[in-house]
């Protein structure tokens, strides 16, 4: 703005010089209403330019602050799911314990109803044969044991 202004300056002031005394007044006058709108351009730019970097830097900040809202909650979700898969696996824990403690529980119990239906078979063999021999032998009678 600074180059335009001298060189319009300059061209008023060779203008002036070859005018005559009325013609300058009025070349001055022109001059001057020249600069004084060539100044308010130069402001009017200059208060747009600071309004345009306030609002760029409004919208700046607005989007720092959400992009910091969005990492924060981004880092709850993550701990909250990081909570649960903690808490579940915790249960899962527990419940493989119990299921274990259930199983063998469960199969202590089958060893020991195999192991009684086992002797109970052995008896009733034992029985069996005796009956068998004895008839052979007709030494006694079954149910006689």
């Amino acid at each position: 703005m600074d180059i335009m202004r001298i060189a319009l300056t300059t061209a008023l002031l060779a203008a002036l010089a070859a005018c005559s005394n009325d013609a300058q007044q009025q070349a001055k006058e022109a001059a001057d209403k020249a600069a004084a709108a060539t100044k308010q351009a130069a402001d009017a730019t200059a208060d747009a330019a600071k309004k345009a970097a306030d609002a760029t830097a409004n919208a700046a900040q607005q989007a720092g602050d959400t992009i910091k809202q969005i990492g924060n909650d981004a880092t709850d979700a993550t701990q909250q799911a990081a909570d649960a898969t903690g808490a579940a696996m915790e249960k899962a824990k527990d419940a493989t314990a119990n299921a274990a403690e259930v199983v063998r529980d469960t199969a202590k119990d089958v060893g020991h109803a195999v192991a009684d239906g086992a002797k109970d078979v052995g008896h009733d063999v034992r029985d069996a044969a005796k009956d068998v021999k004895n008839a052979a032998t007709g030494e006694e009678k079954d149910g006689d044991h």
